[in-house]
């Protein structure tokens, strides 16, 4: 009888295209990563269904997705069958059976992805492949009344990086957390869905209000735009993670 399992992953992105699978010679994918385990687990071609498409150096603190099996190993052999085989950035958190019309991306309800900026005086080199260092000093008051204007269902094609899309770029975002300390600044976007980049484009650009180039206000102009190029710069990919998917 076929089975669907779930899984809860958490992974490093820094040496990976990404988390969607490439054709060969394309270069090396968390995805790719998991199903070549997978497979040689199952003895199964394993097509593996994750809830999001993480970019290229992006990280995932949660990342879900789901495969069907024949298989009849026990949900926790194959997490420590995964944990033994998989590379040291690459971790199994959780492994369940699930209905068989569970799907990881068509049933998520809303994604909430965390954004780190280190802002301390020097820039910690442990910490150079999580966070990206600000140099100027922020105005995070500022950021947050900009935030603040981006919260509900808004069209954000300007906050998207896929110029050719067809699909709807109507997205709700329900919070936008600004939170500071000396030495780092962490932003939380908590919505039902994003655009290519979206989150990215979103923190580029509160950083420039943050540091005095655009008033708070720009951000209703720029969404009613729906122009990539009025928004901000895309923030660098290191300090991203998908922090956690709601079903």
């Amino acid at each position: 009888m076929e089975r669907n399992i779930r899984l809860l992953i958490e992974y490093d992105g820094s040496r990976y295209d990404g988390w969607q699978r490439l054709g060969k010679g394309h270069g090396v994918t968390i995805q790719g990563k998991l199903e070549d385990v997978l497979s040689k687990m199952t003895g199964e071609k394993v097509e593996l269904i994750g809830a999001g498409r993480t970019d290229a150096g992006v990280h995932a603190y949660e990342q879900v997705a789901n495969f069907h099996t024949d298989s009849n190993m026990k949900c926790w052999e194959m997490k420590y069958y995964l944990n033994r085989y998989l590379p040291g950035d690459i971790a199994v958190n959780r492994v369940d059976d699930v209905p068989e019309r569970f799907h990881s991306r068509y049933n998520a309800k809303a994604k909430k992805y965390l954004y780190r900026i280190a802002i301390g005086d020097v820039p910690c080199v442990f910490d150079r492949k999580y966070t990206w260092y600000c140099f100027d000093k922020l105005d995070v008051t500022a950021m947050k009344k900009a935030a603040a204007l981006l919260i509900g269902e808004h069209d954000f094609k300007a906050f998207c990086s896929n110029k050719r899309t067809n699909k709807s770029t109507v997205r709700e975002i329900y919070d936008i957390d600004i939170y500071a300390d000396t030495r780092e600044l962490q932003i939380t976007v908590y919505g039902n869905g994003f655009l290519y980049n979206m989150v990215r484009i979103i923190v580029g650009t509160l950083i420039e209000v943050g540091k005095g180039e655009r008033q708070p206000e720009e951000m209703t102009a720029i969404l009613e735009s729906r122009d990539r190029t009025k928004a901000g710069a895309t923030a660098a990919a290191q300090g991203l993670f998908l922090q956690e998917v709601e079903y």
